[in-house]
């Protein structure tokens, strides 16, 4: 049941992230590179500038509304509109400083570069302001809630409920629940998660909690070996990721079962165990958590180790905008159009959310397999399970296993 809590718990917090980042999305500044912009809400009297930004233009940028650039998007100077060179304020060309920045923000200098990409032709991107306040922001402050109230919630349960003691007299027998290949799957994925996990906080709050603690200089070389770190450990995540996958999927459907055994709650609060199979329910929600999330973020992170080679969200966001759902919910029409760094931007929020997720369910399964039951760690651990906890836990999966082998198993022995 607590398995299911914290699932659930998570699906909340995912939606919440996704309606934040929506949020932000739809009320984000225009595009830089956008020539035709969103018109503005109100019309502004430019007048008293000769035509100029005024303060409302650059008021309205900074809180992300709507903005006209057309008056100033072919500003970029004319030397034939030039004052002359002994007139009051002449030029010596038709082109300012201010006409030039204009034509590099708005994708219309004549400029030449010797860099070759997807996003050599981006020479400003002023939309980056919206990602970097929701990085610094709400997903830092959600994302540190959503963990922290995890533990908080586990440490509270386990001081109502307490450990979850095999109920019957042990048998001295053990039975094999996971081959070592099993197992190495398993302590793979976890090992990498682990991994991956710390350095990617420590590369998304360590600017904030622990530049002030030990200064630039040490965070510095901190920040850039647990870039390569996770980096390079994602591989081994990916890996593991199909690997239990194609060893664990055949006993992951779900089945009438699994309705059983979600009515009295796993037995956790007592009334006896609910029959289950190789997984319960619980179990197999954790399953296909870790692997639709965990494919995710798989997706995201390649995405963001190869920058400008995969862009996801232009391409999603046209899918979704053909469904109606985002105007449904009141998000309005979703870019279609995107820079290749906001495609980046997107990407790394994207995979700092469904991570943070991840990270609440994977702590409640470490609970459950480790303090919250007695018996659990050995099924990873030493493979051999005590088979009253079999019993209890899985004792349809126990039956199977009998009946296969006809007798008790071969490979059961004593306990020490």
């Amino acid at each position: 049941m607590r398995d299911i809590r914290i699932f659930l718990l998570g699906c909340i917090m995912a939606g919440l992230a996704f309606v934040f980042l929506a949020t932000w999305l739809t009320s984000g500044p225009a595009n830089a590179q956008d020539a035709a912009t969103p018109p503005a809400e109100v019309e502004i009297d430019r007048s008293a500038t000769g035509g100029a930004t005024t303060l409302e233009d650059i008021l309205r940028r900074q809180q992300g509304l709507a903005s006209d650039n057309d008056y100033r998007a072919g500003e970029l100077g004319n030397p034939d509109a030039a004052a002359g060179i002994t007139d009051q304020l002449g030029t010596l060309g038709g082109a300012s400083d201010p006409d030039l920045w204009r034509g590099m923000r708005f994708n219309a200098a004549d400029i030449s570069t010797q860099v070759r990409g997807p996003a050599s032709t981006v020479l400003i991107q002023d939309r980056g302001m919206w990602w970097l306040q929701f990085r610094e922001g709400p997903l830092l402050v959600y994302g540190g809630y959503l963990l922290l109230g995890t533990l908080a919630a586990l440490a509270v349960f386990f001081l109502l409920r307490g450990r979850v003691r095999i109920d019957g007299a042990k048998t001295g027998r053990r039975i094999e629940r996971f081959k070592n290949v099993e197992r190495f799957g398993h302590w793979l994925l976890a090992g990498s998660f682990i991994v991956l996990g710390i350095t990617g906080l420590v590369s998304l709050m360590g600017r904030k909690f622990l530049i002030p603690v030990m200064g630039h200089d040490s965070y510095a070389w901190i920040a850039g070996a647990s870039k390569w770190v996770h980096n390079n450990v994602s591989w081994a995540f990916m890996l593991a990721l199909v690997m239990i996958f194609v060893m664990w999927v055949v006993h992951n459907f779900p089945d009438r079962t699994d309705l059983k055994w979600l009515a009295k709650g796993g037995g956790l609060f007592g009334g006896g165990h609910p029959p289950a199979k190789k997984f319960n329910a619980g179990q197999k929600l954790i399953f296909w958590s870790t692997i639709v999330l965990g494919a995710s973020i798989s997706v995201s992170g390649i995405s963001l180790l190869f920058p400008f080679e995969l862009p996801l969200f232009a391409k999603t966001f046209a899918i979704l905008n053909t469904t109606g759902l985002p105007e449904m919910f009141g998000f309005g029409i979703l870019p279609e159009t995107m820079t290749p760094h906001e495609e980046m931007q997107y990407a790394q929020l994207w995979h700092a959310i469904v991570s943070f997720v991840l990270m609440a369910i994977i702590l409640a399964h470490i609970y459950i397999g480790s303090v919250g039951m007695e018996g659990a760690f050995d099924a990873m651990g030493s493979g051999m399970v005590e088979e009253q906890w079999a019993k209890e836990h899985h004792s349809l999966w126990v039956a199977e296993v009998k009946e296969r082998e006809g007798k008790a198993p071969s490979g059961a022995t004593p306990a020490e």
